[in-house]
Order: C-alpha cells, then sequence, then structure tokens
C-alpha cells in the first residue's frame, strides 16, 4: 500500500531520494547536467511530498511559487524498482491537490527531452505542452508542460 506524506525539503527521505535522482539526471543529462543542477537547489523547499511503499520512501516531489497563480512542480522522482505502479501519478496528484489548496490556480513544470516516461506521465496526468520560460528558453533538451488546477 502508498502512504504519501507532506513535509519539507529538511525530510532525510526527500534528501536520499532527490541524491538518486540527480545521479540518474547525470547519466541522461550528460554535459548538460550542470546547467540544470543550479536550477534544482531544494534548500527551504516548504512544500514536499514523499510517497512510501511498505514503510520504505519510494518516490517524491515538490512544488514551490513561480508566480502569484502558478507553482512549479520539482523534483519527481520514482525508484527504478517501482516505476509503473502508480507512485508518480500519486505523487503528482497530491502536489496538484496541495498547490490548489494554497490558492494556486496552475502548475508548471520542465522536463528533459530525454525522460519519455516523464512526458508520458504528465500528458496522461492532464499536462499541456507550454511555451519554455524562465531559465529554459531557448534550451533545446526542455520541455515545458502546464495545468490549469
Amino acid at each position: 500500500m502508498l502512504k504519501i506524506i507532506r513535509t519539507d525539503s529538511d525530510n532525510t527521505d526527500f534528501s536520499t531520494l532527490v541524491k538518486q535522482l540527480d545521479a540518474f539526471l547525470a547519466e541522461i543529462d550528460g554535459d548538460e547536467h550542470a546547467f540544470y543542477a543550479q536550477l534544482n537547489k531544494t534548500d527551504k523547499i516548504k512544500h514536499v511530498v514523499v510517497a512510501y511503499k511498505d514503510g520504505a520512501p519510494v518516490g517524491c516531489g515538490a512544488i514551490r511559487e513561480f508566480e502569484p497563480d502558478a507553482t512549479e512542480v520539482k523534483r519527481m522522482y520514482t525508484l527504478p524498482a517501482c516505476r509503473g505502479e502508480g507512485v508518480a501519478t500519486a505523487v503528482l496528484s497530491e502536489l496538484e491537490k496541495w498547490a490548489a489548496e494554497l490558492g494556486y490556480k496552475k502548475c508548471i513544470l520542465e522536463t528533459g527531452k530525454r525522460q519519455p516516461e516523464a512526458i508520458a506521465l504528465y500528458k496522461k496526468s492532464g499536462y499541456e505542452i507550454i511555451p519554455s520560460y524562465g531559465k529554459y528558453l531557448n534550451v533545446e533538451n526542455s520541455i515545458c508542460f502546464g495545468k490549469h488546477l
């Protein structure tokens, strides 16, 4: 059974999962990893979700304000052994619910074009491709999504 908790970036399980995410992304992003790493700092994130299966952390995600009416989804990750089990969908759903409770009207996010599983998750979850934003403007590997809550 999957259990989802709301926490913040001081959560040690979140930190452990993010380290695994960063290692995974370093492989995928190659030479571009340093650019993306600077955009993915996890200190002082107030809205973090961690998913547990049988008491063990298996997935995570976070949101942080991008604009007064929009929050950005960050640090989405599911352990490879648990992919395909609905963990990422549950984490994303909880983040969207939390964002709506906080008064946000939409969620935006960026993922890499080399991450077909992530792209499929966001499309399946009702996200649509939007123009690149912020520091992702003119970044060839980036694909940005948005969803009205």
